[in-house]
C-alpha cells in the first residue's frame, strides 16, 4: 500500500475512536513533556550557574569567616560570621597556599548612603585595588581607587551601577560628586560596568565600594574582615588549595584536632557542582515519572489498538479476499499505533520548547535546546506506539476470511 493511502486509513481509525485516542496520546504526552522538559530545565540552571560562575571572576577561591549554607536554588549564604578573621590572617592565605596569584581581603555590610535629598539602601564592600581582576569587576565610568587611597585611608568610593543610576539618574554623572555614609563624605571615583547577581544571590550593581583601611578605621572600627578572595593560577588543584587553606588557618586560629572549623573555604565550582547534584537527582525523578507515564500511554496504546482491530474485522477480511498480505495488514496497525504515540512525543516536545522559550524570556535563564534528547524522546515515542501496536497487528493479520463471513 501507498504511505499516502496508510495515512489516510490511520487518520480515519484515530478519528472514529477520537476520545479514546486521545486518552491514550495523553501518557505518552506526559511521558515526553517529563522526559524532555525536566531535563532541559535542568540544563537551563545548570548553564545559569555556570554562567554566574565566569562572573564572579576566573579560578576564584574563597575563604571566608564562618560558616556558609548554600539554598536548594543553588545560592549560598555565609552564617555564623566569627569576628576572629583579620588582615593578617588574609595575608598568611596569600602567601602560604600554593598557586595563589593574588588576593583581596573584604569586609561586607548593609548601609544607607545618600547624596542630596536621595537615599538608598546599598551593599557596602572594603576591598583592595586587587578585587578588580579578581572578581573580573571593573569600572565602566572614572576609575578604580588605588595603593595610595588604601594606604592613606582616604575617603573614596566606587558606586555600582544601579545604586549610581538611584543615587546621580545618569551613572556617568555620579563620577567627582561625593555621597555620605553615615555624617561622613566619600567622593566618587567610577562607577563599575554592570555585572548582576552573583552565586551568593547579592546583586553586585547595588554595590559600594572602599578602601578597606578606610571601613576598618573610619566606618566600622573593627579590626576583623569576612574573608578573603584568592585568584588561583589556571593549573590549581581546588583540593590541594582547600588542604593548605585549611591547615593554614587551623594552626592561626590554635584550633585543635575534632574542633570544627571557624572558617569556611568555597570555589564557585563547588556551588555549580552540588546545583548539578540537586538537578541530577531531579533529572531520576523526571527520568521515572517518564517511564510511568510512557507505560501507562503504551497501555492507552494497546487497547485502543485492540478494539481498533475487532472494530475492523470486515474491513480487514474484504483486504484478504481481494488478496491483501498479511505482512501489508501488519505494517499498517503498526504505522497506526506507532502515528498515535507519535503524535503524542512530538505534542509533548513542542510544548518542551515552548515551556524553554516562555522560561528563558520571563525567568531570564539561558536558553538550552538538546536536539539528541528531543530527537531520542521522538524516537522513543514512535518505538513504543509500534511496540504497543505488535500484539494488535498480530491479530489483525491472524483473521481468516472464513471467520468474517461466519461473524
Amino acid at each position: 500500500m501507498k504511505p499516502s493511502l496508510n495515512l489516510r486509513i490511520a487518520l480515519s481509525s484515530l478519528a472514529a475512536h477520537k476520545w479514546r485516542a486521545i486518552l491514550a496520546m495523553l501518557g505518552v504526552f506526559l511521558g515526553a513533556l517529563a522526559f524532555t522538559g525536566v531535563e532541559h530545565v535542568s540544563q537551563m540552571m545548570v548553564r545559569q550557574a555556570e554562567i554566574e560562575t565566569e562572573k564572579l571572576g576566573p579560578n576564584l577561591y574563597a575563604v571566608l569567616a564562618g560558616s556558609v549554607r548554600f539554598r536548594r536554588s543553588g545560592t549560598a549564604s555565609i552564617q555564623n560570621v566569627a569576628r576572629n578573621f583579620t588582615v593578617a590572617d588574609a595575608d598568611a592565605l596569600i602567601r602560604g597556599v600554593p598557586s595563589v596569584l593574588e588576593g583581596a581581603p573584604f569586609v561586607s555590610a548593609t548601609m544607607q548612603v545618600r547624596s542630596g535629598s536621595r537615599a538608598a539602601p546599598a551593599r557596602l564592600l572594603a576591598t583592595l585595588p586587587s578585587y578588580q581582576s579578581i572578581r573580573s569587576f571593573y569600572p565602566e565610568y572614572g576609575r578604580f581607587f588605588d595603593a595610595a587611597e588604601v594606604r592613606d585611608h582616604a575617603k573614596v568610593c566606587v558606586l555600582g551601577r544601579s545604586i549610581a543610576a538611584r543615587l546621580f539618574g545618569e551613572p556617568a554623572d555620579a563620577v567627582g560628586q561625593s555621597v555620605y555614609l553615615f555624617r561622613a563624605s566619600f567622593r566618587v571615583l567610577g562607577v563599575m560596568e554592570a555585572k548582576g547577581r552573583d552565586l551568593s544571590g547579592e546583586d553586585q550593581d547595588e554595590y559600594l565600594l572602599m578602601p578597606l583601611t578606610t571601613y576598618l578605621r573610619r566606618v566600622g572600627n573593627q579590626n576583623w574582615v569576612n574573608g578573603v578572595y584568592l585568584r588561583l593560577s589556571s593549573e590549581a588543584s581546588l583540593e590541594a588549595v582547600g588542604a593548605s587553606a585549611t591547615a593554614i588557618m587551623r594552626e592561626r586560629h590554635s584550633i585543635s584536632p575534632g574542633q570544627d572549623d571557624d572558617f569556611s573555604t568555597m570555589s564557585p565550582k563547588d556551588t555549580v557542582q552540588l546545583q548539578r547534584q540537586a538537578l541530577d537527582l531531579m533529572s531520576t525523578l523526571g527520568g521515572i515519572s517518564s517511564v510511568i507515564s510512557f507505560a501507562v500511554g503504551g497501555m492507552g496504546i494497546l487497547s485502543i489498538m485492540i478494539l481498533v482491530v475487532r472494530s475492523r474485522r470486515v474491513e480487514i477480511g474484504i483486504r484478504r479476499a481481494v488478496g491483501g498480505k498479511r505482512r501489508d495488514i501488519i505494517r499498517q496497525f503498526l504505522f497506526e499505533s506507532g502515528l498515535m504515540a507519535g503524535l503524542g512525543g512530538a505534542l509533548g516536545v513542542t510544548t518542551t520548547l515552548a515551556l524553554v522559550a516562555a522560561g528563558s524570556a520571563v525567568a531570564d535563564l539561558p536558553m538550552v535546546i538538546d536536539p539528541a534528547n528531543l530527537a531520542m524522546t521522538l524516537v522513543g515515542s514512535c518505538l513504543l506506539g509500534v511496540a504497543a501496536g505488535a500484539y494488535p497487528a498480530w491479530q489483525a493479520a491472524r483473521i481468516e476470511i472464513l471467520d468474517v463471513l461466519k461473524s
